[in-house]
């Protein structure tokens, strides 16, 4: 786990997304902490633009994101919906 997630941010984004803080394996919760994890990275490539093992994790975490995205839309497009408005992503 990287440095700037805390065992308690991790718990704080399940408790708000996932519906409790034991809840991990929730899909919504899941891409709640990836989207948390993307921003952060992306803050850190403005500043360190060469960091290219750093690119590669955003990458992959993008397309994690992404088949995790796709699977709520087919289980239940209400929730869907809803989480995207939440996360502020595909506008």
């Amino acid at each position: 786990m990287a440095v700037y997630l805390s065992k308690a941010k991790v718990e704080e984004i399940f408790q708000e997304h996932g519906g409790s803080a034991a809840n991990t394996g929730s899909t919504e919760g899941q891409i709640a902490l990836f989207t948390y994890r993307i921003q952060e990275l992306s803050n850190h490539l403005k500043v360190n633009h060469k960091d290219h093992s750093c690119r590669r994790t955003l990458l992959t975490l993008v397309g994690k994101r992404k088949r995790l995205l796709k699977y709520l839309a087919d289980r239940d497009i209400q929730k869907y919906r809803d989480l995207i408005e939440r996360l502020g992503i595909r506008k």
